[in-house]
This record gives structure tokens, sequence and C-alpha cells, in this order.
């Protein structure tokens, strides 16, 4: 059992649906729609600190209440009512390690982009992966996994429903 396990710091977990092409994103916004899928978002990063990069966050309707909304920006002014603002990775999950502790949250939730997702990678614990049944046109896209790194610990797979653009599964992944 890992450190992470026992509780001794939070995890780190990435929060991410991506298509068969490794496709997240397209000009600001996911290139589907899986009203499913953002029930399950919402359920696993409720209580938790988000962290993402700023155009993650422009991409969002508002800050996501029922959690810390940790925004990754090289913009000095950039200021939003109910955001921290923060100019490193370091920064930022020094500030929902905080929250986390406070608050008694047991992982840390990153949401994205693609260049956050590559930064952090070396770090995350747990993977929670929406494998949409779908390849996208798409100008985001996750990056690489090392499978020797990463074991999979539960899929389930579910079909469109009427608000879904696919059918997808969703995967929990653990560094080995």
């Amino acid at each position: 059992m890992t450190e992470t396990m026992r509780g001794a710091r939070p995890a780190i977990a990435l929060v991410v649906a991506m298509g068969a092409n490794r496709a997240i994103g397209r000009d600001g916004d996911l290139p589907w729609r899986l009203r499913s899928d953002m029930k399950f978002f919402r359920s696993v990063t409720m209580g938790k600190p988000i962290v993402m990069g700023r155009r993650t966050f422009e991409s969002l309707p508002r800050v996501l209440d029922g959690r810390l909304n940790v925004v990754l920006t090289r913009d000095p002014t950039f200021s939003e009512p109910g955001v921290v603002a923060v100019a490193s990775l370091e920064a930022a999950l020094k500030a929902a390690k905080a929250w986390a502790a406070e608050e008694g949250a047991d992982e840390i939730a990153v949401i994205g982009g693609e260049g956050v997702f590559a930064a952090v990678l070396p770090q995350v614990d747990r993977i929670y992966l929406t494998e949409v049944q779908a390849a996208p046109e798409a100008d985001t896209w996750f990056p690489a996994l090392e499978p020797g790194e990463w074991r999979e610990v539960s899929r389930e797979a579910f079909e469109a429903g009427p608000k879904d653009d696919h059918d997808f599964s969703i995967v929990v992944l653990e560094r080995v």
C-alpha cells in the first residue's frame, strides 16, 4: 500500500474524458456531449480541490460549486471570484493540499487541460478516465500513458443515453 493510499497526503487524480484517438478538446470545448459523464465528473470531484489551466476554467459555465477551484495562469492580472489563481503547478498543488487538509478531502482532482495533464502526470496516483467511443477532430490531446506504470482497477461500460453523443466506459487506473 502506498503512502497516498494510507492517507499521509491527498492522492493526486486526473479526471479526463478522452476519445479513442486521445482527443480531449476542440476550440476550447469538449468535442462531444456526454451528460451522463458530466454527472460522473461532478460526483468524483465534489468536495475536493480541483486544479485546472485558465483555458479549461474559461470553458466552464461558472466556478464549480462545492470544490476549491485552483486555476493555473501566466496572467498576473487574472482574478475571478471563487477562484484561487496561481502561476505554477507547485503553487496549485500547495493550495489544493492545504484546502484538502482543512476540509478532509482525500484527493486532489486535476481536470485539464493538455499542458496541465502533461506537467502533473509524474505525480499522479490515480486516473478517472472516461473512454469515449469516438475519434473526433480535436486540437488538444491527452498525453500517452506508460502501460507498465498503470493498472486498471475498475471499468464500467455505458451505452449512450438520450443526452449522450457516444457510448463510453469509465475506467479507474492506479499507478503501480
